[in-house]
Formats: C-alpha cells, structure tokens, sequence
C-alpha cells in the first residue's frame, strides 16, 4: 500500500501544469489597421490610416500577460482621402516619411485591466521614441480560420502628442490639434 501512497503523493504535489509557451503570430494584412483621428481649426476631426502593419507578436493565449508584440507600420501609406493633404503629411513639414519611411511599436510590459488590458511599449515615429501606452480590447478568439490556422483580434486606443514626437511643430495648435488619437485594429495568425 505504501509502494502505492508515496506516487499518488509525488503527482498530488509535485506535479503542476506546465504553462503553455507564448508562440509567434503574425499580422494579417487584410485585417489589420492603423487609423489616426486629429483636430483641425478647433472645429472637427481629420480622420486617416497608415498603410501595412507587419511584425511579429508572441502571443499566449493561456496567460496574457506572457504576450509581446513587436510591430512596423508603414507610413508612406498614409491616406486621409485627400491627396492634397495627403502630400503635406508625407512632407518634412509633418511626418516625412521620405526619412522616415516607419514607425515601430515594441512592447515592455503587458497587464491586465479592469477594463481589458494596457499594453506598455515604446513607441518609435519621426526618429523619436518614446514610451506609450495602449489600452487593449481583446484577445478575440483564438478561432480556426478558412486557412486552418488559428487567429485572433485585438483593438487598441492610445493619444500620442504629436509635438512629443516633432510632427508638425511650425503648425499652431488651433490649426492642427496636439492630441492624435490612434485606434488599431490587428488580426494575427499563428505561424
């Protein structure tokens, strides 16, 4: 009996689940997004997106806050549905992206929230980076997609200064807002 007892003991004790390993995913071009919102003459809102967003994430969905995410966005598709305007904010005045082609988001810390989650990274755009914060809905999924691989969805909200980041600076805050308000919507695929 006792040859018995002292295996039962070891596996009620000793034995504890093995977290599950955050594993890469990928974003999924068709369904991902990054949309900026600015004020303009103190009157109402200009709305865009940048172009592709490519990069990796490790995701795990067993225990969240294992997650990373290491993420480019593609500036020179920039489009607010006026090429006119579209033009100036490629331009050396706002974000030139002749210079500086991409922005980058590399996170540092992942928590859980009340409200969802708050993901910490470090923002990098017009050469300057600086630390900001992402207020995160989601996971969505995972779910099997018509490829057979799983995949899952995310929403983020953050308001970045853009003089934090010296975009636009010869612009008055009465004509161009300070505040820009981004939304991203990212759909990623487990490689």
């Amino acid at each position: 009996m006792r040859r018995f007892l002292l295996p039962l003991l070891f596996l009620a004790v000793g034995v504890r689940a093995v977290p599950a390993q955050a594993a890469t995913w990928a974003p999924v071009q068709a369904h991902s997004d990054v949309q900026f919102s600015v004020l303009h003459l103190s009157l109402s809102d200009v709305r865009g997106r940048f172009g592709a967003v490519t990069g990796d994430v490790r995701f795990d969905p067993s225990d969240i806050i294992n997650s990373s995410v290491d993420l480019t966005i593609n500036l020179s598709g920039l489009d607010t549905g006026e090429s006119a305007r579209d033009s100036v904010l490629k331009s050396a005045s706002f974000f030139d992206v002749e210079k500086y082609p991409t922005a980058t988001f590399v996170s540092t810390k992942v928590e859980k929230t009340a409200s969802g989650l708050a993901v910490t990274g470090n923002l990098t755009l017009h050469g300057i980076t600086k630390a900001v914060v992402l207020t995160v809905d989601g996971p969505n999924g995972p779910v099997t997609g018509m490829d057979q691989k799983l995949h899952a969805g995310f929403t983020a909200t953050a308001s970045i200064d853009r003089k934090d980041f010296a975009i636009g600076t010869s612009f008055p805050s009465g004509m161009v807002g300070d505040q820009v308000k981004l939304s991203i919507d990212l759909e990623i695929v487990k490689q």
